[in-house]
């Protein structure tokens, strides 16, 4: 039987037809953006499921070995970008988990968004742009492109037309807006569609960005396929 990452859970409505899995940053938790859904403008919607996945703990270099919820370890600076790979990949199984269980309980893959925020936003990309089936689009929130290098060869087709919604903030003092910026460049050589949205905020969450996520929202799951 399949360990599921506990989550929390919530509907807008009825028998979902589409659902959004969301990613928290380090050291948060699920409930860190589930107070967001009712803010968000889902106008025109089929019922959707927000999944938020709560990361296991561990210790963080970065943080001096100190144990908190994380998607992978920090291994260094923002200078000195050493990845920690294999827990990159460990958290993109469970992800890639949290898809399939999705499409057990009747959701198409194309119904499917991926959300993430800071290492979360890593974690959507790397596991999105690698699905083997095509899904619905991905957000990516005050983060970056992890294992950018191995993106070119690891990327599947399925995802290459997949919409992108990449937000950032322009005072981020955590991840600076530069290497979000290379992370766009790099997307967009790669031809995928980014719709790059920038707002006058640090490492958090900017109302007009609120807005933009259900615009982004409904335009991608905006109303039931057959």
């Amino acid at each position: 039987m399949t360990q599921y990452l506990p989550c929390i859970e919530t509907t807008s409505g009825p028998n979902p037809t589409a659902s959004v899995i969301w990613l928290h940053g380090l050291g948060a938790d699920g409930n860190d953006f589930a107070s967001i859904v009712p803010q968000l403008d889902l106008t025109g919607c089929a019922p959707i499921r927000f999944v938020f996945p709560h990361a296991p703990r561990m210790p963080v270099t970065l943080n001096g070995g100190y144990v908190m919820p994380a998607w992978y370890d920090i291994l260094g600076t923002e200078t000195q970008r050493v990845e920690d790979a294999a827990g990159i990949r460990h958290s993109a199984l469970a992800i890639e988990a949290l898809i399939q269980r999705e499409l057990e309980r009747g959701v198409k893959a194309d119904r499917i968004v991926l959300a993430g925020f800071s290492q979360g936003c890593a974690m959507v990309l790397y596991t999105g742009l690698r699905y083997p089936q095509k899904l619905a689009g991905i957000m990516a929130l005050s983060g970056y492109l992890p294992m950018a290098d191995s993106m070119v060869t690891e990327r599947s087709a399925a995802n290459q037309q997949t919409p992108i919604f990449m937000a950032h903030g322009t005072a981020d003092p955590m991840i600076v807006i530069a290497r979000a910026e290379t992370s766009r460049d790099a997307l967009q050589r790669m031809g995928y569609a980014v719709q790059w949205h920038p707002y006058p905020m640090p490492h958090s969450v900017h109302p007009a960005e609120i807005k933009d996520i259900g615009d982004f929202l409904r335009s991608v799951v905006g109303a039931p396929r057959n």
